[in-house]
Order: structure tokens, then sequence, then C-alpha cells
């Protein structure tokens, strides 16, 4: 469990802990002052947190704010039971504890990854930056500062904070890691593995370390670290956490060894450590409710209340499916920016009630969508792309799963550019398989379960080509490796943009990239990723079998 609270947090309390104040049945006496009784409530939230009892602790927590209200700590402890799962939950309490206490450090910390974590870069700088200037030496702080900076492609602004950061705690795992990420995102990748070896040695952080050395560099023969990653297997103290990076670790090696079946095995054991199931029924209902509820009729309808601008370019499609090599092609022409993945579009869809899985009347949600607030919500998303290249002609946000969110693209920006990435299904849901992505994308974790999935993405697909006829530009994969100029004069044309021959060369494009391809796409485009599934068939006929129609063998 995801527990933020500030390593002094004790400070803020004035009373010492008792063996009845950490029993979570325990009530203060009516002998202390309101202070000292709230301070015992808080202990017991934090114990009750401690074992998981998060509904305990909230109650505990809201008994404080009926007692005190805005009391800062109570409102800080409510906004950590959130961490994980409501980040807009999150959002609102730590910033009522920032405006309550704005001289505490860890406040600002907190709210500020918060941002980070929703793609809000302007003020996640500025409150990891305040943080910082109530307590420049708050190591966490500067690692905040440095992961900001590695999320936004910034590495070349990380690398300094990581380094200033291992000068005060050597040994701190976020800066160990985050050092080399800074590194590799710029393409530096054999200092990338000297420090992740560094990590290594001084027993840091190391499945993790691990699994970010095999990326460095494609193996050609068995490298050391193999045995060593199996070795770090048989160790029970990495347990369910380091696991599955340690599998995947084996998996990826042992792939590039071209050992396919022991691969394989790693990649499927990595998996199994997944806590969350996906719920795959919930999800063709809200794919059903989706495609009834976005006709052509009210998308044109609605549209028209839209920002006529031109710069947002969103790259969609299943994860792995090309989505960064179509970003770095368009990202190498000198009008165009790159801003990777952002979390806004999903954001905004929440809000409105249009991502609920358990909404099955997404009507009401789009009925909520009066002309002003359209144009409203329109305008600030371009603000926020803004933000970002305020001179470019063309912003590309490359988070893959707006796929889900294109019937509101088409509302919000009628004119907006819309790529689709697409490439062999068996092939795409192999490279998600493989992965260790986070629980998000639990529908990865099972062969049969992501067929399934990759077919209501497939559908949904479909509805959007027939929503928006003509607008949605379908990249294909296997095109663009098949004729990579032709191919990218497409895609440069269809952003209504002259030529420009850097886009043939975007491997040696500037600046840093923040992907799991970090590796790949500073490469010349390559053959090898086309068909590769039939490395593993013998082992994913699960997944052959729920693709059906769509598995081109």
């Amino acid at each position: 469990m995801s527990n933020r609270l500030p390593p002094a947090w004790a400070k803020h309390l004035k009373t010492k802990p008792s063996a009845r104040a950490m029993s979570p049945k325990a009530q203060p006496k009516a002998g202390p002052s309101r202070s000292q009784a709230d301070d015992l409530l808080l202990r017991q939230a934090l114990e009750l947190q401690k074992a998981e009892q998060l509904p305990e602790a909230e109650e505990l927590c809201l008994k404080v704010l009926a007692r005190t209200p805005n009391h800062p700590l109570a409102l800080y402890i409510l906004g950590t039971l959130g961490i994980g799962y409501d980040d807009e939950k999150v959002l609102r309490y730590f910033a009522r504890a920032v405006a309550e206490e704005p001289q505490n450090p860890y406040y600002h910390l907190s709210l500020g990854e918060t941002y980070l974590r929703l793609s809000e870069f302007s003020p996640a700088i500025e409150h990891i930056k305040h943080a910082l200037a109530l307590k420049p030496d708050l190591v966490e702080a500067i690692c905040a500062l440095g992961n900001a900076y590695n999320s936004f492609d910034k590495g070349e602004l990380a690398l300094p904070l990581f380094e200033k950061a291992l000068r005060i705690n050597q040994d701190h795992p976020v800066a160990r890691l985050g050092l080399p990420r800074a590194l590799a995102s710029l393409g530096r990748m054999d200092e990338a593995a000297v420090h992740l070896k560094a990590a290594i040695e001084r027993r840091i952080a190391v499945p993790a370390a691990y699994n970010a050395l095999v990326h460095t560099r494609k193996y050609l023969e068995e490298p050391p670290e193999l045995a060593a990653i199996l070795t770090e297997l048989q160790n029970p103290e990495h347990g369910s956490e380091g696991a599955p990076a340690l599998h995947h670790a084996a998996g990826k090696v042992l792939n590039d060894l071209r050992r396919y079946r022991g691969a394989m095995d790693h990649f499927k054991q990595g998996n199994q450590y997944g806590t969350g199931k996906f719920n795959l029924e919930a999800h063709r209902r809200w794919v059903d409710a989706t495609i009834e509820t976005f006709t052509p009729e009210l998308v044109a309808s609605m549209a028209a209340f839209g920002n006529p601008t031109e710069v947002p370019v969103f790259v969609v499609g299943m994860p792995r499916s090309g989505t960064t090599l179509t970003e770095q092609i368009c990202a190498s022409h000198p009008s165009v920016h790159g801003a990777g993945e952002l979390s806004k579009l999903a954001r905004t869809a929440s809000g409105l009630g249009l991502n609920d899985r358990s909404n099955p009347d997404l009507g009401k949600s789009i009925a909520s969508m009066t002309p002003e607030l359209t144009r409203t919500l329109a305008d600030g998303h371009l603000a926020y792309l803004r933000e970002r290249a305020p001179e470019a002609l063309r912003i590309v946000d490359k988070m893959p799963h707006n796929f889900e969110q294109i019937g509101l693209i088409g509302i919000l920006f009628p004119n907006a550019s819309i790529i689709h990435c697409r490439r062999d299904a068996i092939d795409n849901c192999i490279s998600c398989f493989v992965l260790q992505f986070s629980e998000s994308h639990s529908y990865s974790a099972d062969l049969e379960t992501l067929g399934l999935y990759y077919r209501e993405y497939d559908r949904l697909m479909r509805h959007w080509d027939k929503i928006l006829p003509g607008r949605i530009f379908e990249n294909r994969y296997e095109a663009l490796i098949e004729n990579q100029e032709a191919q990218s004069r497409q895609l440069i044309d269809y952003l209504g943009l002259p030529w420009d021959e850097a886009c043939l060369r975007f491997f040696d494009r500037s600046g840093s990239v923040n992907t799991y391809s970090n590796w790949q796409v500073r490469q010349p485009i390559y053959t090898s990723s086309v068909k590769r599934w039939k490395n593993y068939e013998s082992e994913i006929q699960p997944l052959i079998d729920a693709l059906g129609d769509l598995a081109d063998t």
C-alpha cells in the first residue's frame, strides 16, 4: 500500500503515543484537550492505515474534522488514504491541507506529486519547488522534481537533481533509479547501465534495477546478468513486489537470445503476481454504452461548440502499437511538439462520468455538456497543451488509451488530427504481455483476457471510424516498417504540414524520450518486430483463440 505520510509526521502531533492510543477501538478520555484528543484519534488513524484498514482510518479522520474543521493533518492523512484509488479526491484533500498549513513542505510535496500523476506539469513543479524552498535538503522533494522532469521528457533537467540527491544520500533508492532513467531517456544507455549496476552492487532496489538494466541494450550473447537474475529469483526477500520485475527481466534477456520458450515461461510467471483481475464484462457493457451514446448526429451537433483549433494531435491505439515511433516521426518536424502521454483527456472524461464502467447511461453525462461547458473544457485543454509549446503548430498527445475518448475529441476539437496506430493483432498483444505494465493495464496479464480486450478495442475503433468518417488517419505499423518514407510523408501531409527530411531521422532527435521503447526509438526502423509472435506460437494458443478472426495467422 502507498503511504506518503511525512517521515517526521509525529512532529505534527503534540501527545505521546500510548498502548491505549494505538488500539483502534480506543476512545480518548474526557480529560485531554480537544487538540490532544484530535492527536490521539489521528495516531489511531495512522495505525489503521498501516494495517490497511482504510475505511476505519477515514472514519477517525472525519471524526477529527467534525470536531476541528480543516484540521490540516486530518486532511493530509485523508489524502494519503486515497493514493492509488482516487487521485482527484487526493488532490482536493492535499490542496486543503496546503491551504491550512502553507509552510509545511511535506504537504506541498505530496500535492505536487499528485499533480504529477495527473500530468499537470506546471502545478506539480510549482508545489515541489515550494517544498524545496521551505526545506532545501528534502531528498524526497529533490527526487520528485527530477521525476517530474523525467516524466515530461526533460531528462537534461532531471540529471543534476538526482546527482544532488545522491550527494545528500548516496543510497536513496529513488535517486539511484532516477538518475539512470534520465540518462536512458537521453539515449545515454551505457552510462545508465553503469549506474544501475552500481545500484545492484549496493543492494538498492535490486529487482527494479535489473529490469531497467536489461532494457538498456539488446543482448547477442548470454550476459552474466542472466544468471544473477535467476539467482535473485530464489531470494525470498524480494517477495511478490520484486519477483515480477525479475521474471520480466529474465524474459527480456532470453527473448533477445532467441530462447523463446524460456522467455515466455518467465513472462507468464511475472504476470501472475498482479492483484487486480480485469472485469471484462463491465468493460464490454461500457463499450456498448459508448457506441450507443456517441452517434454521428450527437457528435456533429455538439462539435459546433468546441474549439476549431488544429493544434491538438492525438496519437491513439493499443499500447505497443507504434505510438512512440509515430510521435517521434511527427515531432521531428520543426513545427510539431511531442508532449508524450498526457492524462488530461481521460481526466476530463472521468469528470464528466464518461469513463465510469458502472454507469449504464452515458447519455446523462453527455447531457451535462452545455455549449458553455464544452467550450470551456476545450479552451482549457488547449491552454494546457500550449504550456508545453506556445509556438508549435501541432502538439502531439500520444496517450494510447485516448482511443476510448475519440467521441469526446470529436466534440471538443472538431479539427484535431487523430492518428490511429494499428499493428498485427497477435504481435501487438504479445508486445503488451511481455512488459510489466501497471495495474491499470491488468487486461494484459492473461493471454485470453488480452485477446478478448483487443476485440473490444477493435469494435470501438470501428465505431469511431463511422462516427468521424475520413477524419482518423490509420497508421499501420507494418506499412511504416515496409516503406518508412512513404508512410511518414502521408503522416505529415495528414497534419497539414510541408514535408521535412528531419522526419526520416527521428532517431537522431535531441531531447529525452520517456517510454518503454526508449532504446528502440534511438534506432533506425528495423523489421524484427514484424510477425514476432511466431517465435511464441506454441505458447500462446489462448490468445490466438480469443482474438478469433482478428488473428492473422
